[in-house]
């Protein structure tokens, strides 16, 4: 199975999820999709080796200066904790942000990897 069909599949899962109102689980699938896109894009820039958790992925993400600010601060929301969820910067939209990220990383997987 292709890594764009693993991310989308995520990415479905947690647009389902939050539908029906299970925000926790759409946070956790879209979280899985961020972390299945950045080990693409990881891979294709020619770093396959490093690894870690979806969350170790989205701390990686925020920490990569080349990276625009809109997509650093959608995976800053995506690892903010759901017992924080009224302070910033808690997300509205799990989906929305890893849908950002994903996009994101998938361009720079096409045009070459590192920018």
């Amino acid at each position: 199975m292709s890594d764009c069909v693993r991310v989308d599949r995520e990415l479905s899962a947690a647009g389902a999820a939050w539908e029906q109102g299970l925000e926790g689980k759409a946070r956790v699938c879209a979280r899985r999709a961020v972390a299945l896109a950045d080990q693409a894009w990881l891979v294709a820039a020619g770093d396959p080796l490093w690894q870690g958790d979806a969350m170790a992925h989205l701390r990686r993400i925020q920490q990569q200066a080349e990276f625009p600010l809109p997509v650093r601060q959608a995976a800053e929301r995506l690892t903010t904790s759901v017992t924080r969820r009224h302070d910033t910067p808690f997300t509205d939209d799990p989906v929305k942000d890893a849908g950002l990220i994903s996009a994101h990383l998938a361009g720079h997987r096409s045009s070459g990897g590192l920018s």
